[in-house]
């Protein structure tokens, strides 16, 4: 079978698997999707709001759209109660100095600089400034004076303090997101198209954004396709003949759709996030992050995320849908390729959101899954069956693999393929597996008329092997009769007969997924899980096209972590790839592999309830730091003087307590970042702690996030 993912392999006329977006042939545009949540709303002048909102350059993971930037370190803030007593007792001490002046209790030094400025003429009823002017000077001397008292209150009781404090977020209107742009850099006048002599279509482009025809999608798309200009990939003569004739809808995404049919969370295509939930304003998070927006995109996904929490911990709901959703918009802007892996109906998007749907072990499902990865080398195909076959038995210590497996199935599948041109079917290698003579006759017989003598030398080598001690054929035939089952009956097939699907598509912006038949085949589910992975990171590494980011996002990696995976993982980073992994505890990763898999994704999310067991191995991915302790010591006061005792003797039964004199003693001293006993008992339902890292290497702490905001 040499299909490359975007034929249909019958030959018949249906929807095949998108190709790279390039100059639009699509006769009109689609009608416009109902708003949904965090899209530009139709109105053109709210459109160029938020293309104009500021984005300011951040942290990894921050939200930048409107984000204001907060001090790397907290200021320190007085505490209520003594903030607003030392506002109280300073203004009354204010109004004590100006009573006690005006009644003359401190002299009349204060009036001192008053006799030597003003001149005699301006004193007395018959000045010249009449009886009014002499008033008003003397009134107006008193004036400043109480004004420089009061200015010394103020400062001294940090009145400024509190009306910022306390005053003004009462009378603050919500306010708005600036979008001060110079014509510039007006990022809705296309000033780049301009400069390069494309001006009819940078004209073009602006007015379809001032009506209102332009969506986030639309923009995003362009601005990937004048990429594709500046590189080399598209002439300029191309992309502006393209604009003038569809404006806002040119080079669309070969499915002809601009947007999702829904929106559930929070996009900025500018920028490439989407918005998980809200930094807690807690203690353990840096200043700089608490109460910002938190946000993913392909810049931290390409080093790929783990999440662990158990079931409903929001896995599915709050981290693997919301990615889903924005890698399938980046996907549509020509930006993104994306799979996604998960139960049937756990809820990861409907079908219209995807070009290709796989529902294995649904007689109903319009594709199938290749399970040779596309691959014409039969031991390319081996290593990838092999590792999806028995990868979680191979031994997990660092330095062990699979390759056993590999040889005994490279045996059969490249004589298989010199004889009939394809690979074998399911049923076809299970017998192969289990060595039944008619079928290895067939072959040897196809292989003596072909001329193939070093294929014969292979499949003589496993005949020998059969039956042998150490031999791993029955250990993968029990492994392939898993998925010769009636339910899988019109799958796999390599005949031609279906419409197969395969990872080499990866080279466009295709958005697939594939819902797995966990229900009453877990096993099943769990091997096809391993099979898409190891297609995956063996596709994205010999791609031609690295600048579109690929993603895998599987949802529930139970059984899928294997020594093979973790390599894969590790070099995902260097082909603009990434994967995005849940499991319901660590328990489900053998032990020697939990800390490789942790180490090789930059991402790690521990959800609320983790066990102690699993919050132990986080807490020993993220460290330790320094952290200042304060060691608060109090010692009872003796009174010596018959005057103290009585004193003391007063305190206490006012206070009910003895004097004491309280001693603080100030330490550095290193602690980890967050402790087994905190992850599993201190995160709240509905947040985790995420540490982030880009692929550009900064990185960011352990965060506590609440994903319901």
């Amino acid at each position: 079978m040499d299909s490359d993912g975007t034929q249909d392999a019958r030959g018949t006329h249906a929807s095949p698997v998108p190709r790279p977006a390039g100059p639009p042939q699509v006769p009109a545009m689609p009608p416009r999707p109902p708003r949904a949540p965090g899209m530009p709303p139709p109105d053109g002048s709210a459109f160029l709001t938020w293309l104009r909102a500021p984005r300011p350059e951040a942290a990894p993971g921050v939200w930048r759209f409107g984000h204001r930037p907060r001090p790397a370190e907290e200021p320190e803030e007085i505490p209520t109660r003594q903030l607003l007593s030392g506002a109280l007792i300073a203004f009354l001490v204010g109004w004590l100095i100006w009573s006690l002046l005006q009644n003359g209790y401190l002299g009349n030094w204060w009036w001192v600089p008053f006799d030597l400025i003003v001149p005699d003429a301006w004193r007395g009823g018959d000045s010249d400034l009449g009886e009014t002017g002499t008033f008003i000077v003397y009134r107006g001397y008193e004036l400043l004076v109480a004004l420089g008292i009061m200015v010394g209150a103020a400062r001294l009781g940090r009145w400024g303090e509190v009306w910022r404090r306390f005053v003004t977020p009462r009378f603050r209107r919500p306010e708005a997101l600036e979008t001060r742009t110079t014509p510039e850099d007006d990022p809705a006048q296309w000033n780049e198209l301009r400069a390069a002599g494309a001006a009819d279509a940078a004209e073009r482009l602006a007015a379809e954004a001032r009506s209102g025809l332009m969506r986030d999608v639309d923009h995003a798309r362009i601005l990937r396709a004048w990429q594709g200009v500046r590189t080399g990939r598209h002439s300029l003569a191309t992309f502006s003949g393209a604009v003038l004739k569809d404006g806002a809808a040119a080079c669309l995404h070969p499915s002809g759709e601009r947007d999702l049919p829904a929106r559930l969370a929070r996009h900025d295509l500018v920028t490439g996030q989407v918005r998980l939930g809200t930094t807690v304003d807690d203690a353990r998070n840096p200043y700089a992050y608490r109460g910002t927006g938190l946000a993913l995109g392909p810049d931290l996904l390409g080093t790929s995320l783990v999440a662990v929490g158990p079931a409903g911990s929001g896995k599915t709901g709050t981290v693997v849908r919301p990615l889903a959703e924005s890698l399938c918009l980046h996907a549509l802007a020509g930006r993104a390729a994306v799979v996604v892996v998960g139960a049937a109906g756990a809820g990861l998007g409907p079908a219209d959101a995807y070009d290709v749907v796989v529902r294995i072990g649904n007689q109903d499902s319009e594709y199938d899954l290749d399970l040779y990865g596309g691959s014409t080398d039969p031991d390319e195909a081996a290593a990838v069956l092999a590792e999806a076959l028995v990868g979680d038995l191979a031994d997990p210590h660092p330095g062990s693999d699979s390759r056993r497996s590999t040889t005994v199935l490279a045996q059969l599948l490249g004589p298989f393929r010199a004889v009939h041109g394809r690979f074998p079917s399911v049923p076809e290698l299970r017998q192969l597996l289990d060595g039944a003579p008619g079928p290895f006759a067939e072959l040897r017989q196809g292989l003596h008329e072909a001329g193939q003598e070093s294929l014969l030398r292979e499949l003589d080598a496993r005949e020998r092997q059969m039956g042998q001690p150490g031999d791993v054929a029955g250990v993968l035939g029990d492994r392939v009769a898993l998925l010769d089952r009636p339910a899988f009956a019109g799958f796999f097939d390599t005949s031609g007969q279906s419409r197969p699907f395969t990872l080499k598509a990866l080279d466009h912006p295709v958005r697939v997924r594939i819902d797995l038949p966990q229900r009453g085949h877990a096993d099943a589910s769990k091997m096809l899980a391993r099979l898409v992975l190891a297609q995956f990171t063996a596709s994205v590494a010999v791609r031609e096209d690295r600048s579109l980011f690929a993603c895998l996002l599987l949802d529930d990696a139970t059984g899928v972590v294997t020594p093979e995976a973790v390599r894969g993982i590790q070099r995902l980073r260097s082909g603009n790839a990434g994967v995005v992994l849940t499991l319901r505890t660590l328990d489900d990763v053998a032990r020697p592999l939990r800390g490789p898999l942790l180490g090789a994704t930059g991402c790690r999310m521990a959800l609320a309830g983790l066990t102690p067991w699993d919050g132990q191995d986080f807490a020993e991915v993220w460290g330790k730091e320094w952290t200042e302790a304060r060691d608060v010591t109090d010692r009872q006061i003796i009174a010596e003087t018959p005057a103290g005792k009585a004193v003391h003797m007063l305190r206490r039964v006012i206070t009910g307590k003895a004097p004491t004199a309280r001693a603080v003693t100030v330490r550095q001293v290193e602690r980890e970042r967050w402790s087994a006993s905190e992850l599993a008992h201190g995160v709240p339902a509905g947040h985790a702690v995420l540490s982030l890292t880009d692929v550009k290497g900064e990185h960011a702490p352990p965060l506590l996030v609440d994903l319901r905001s």
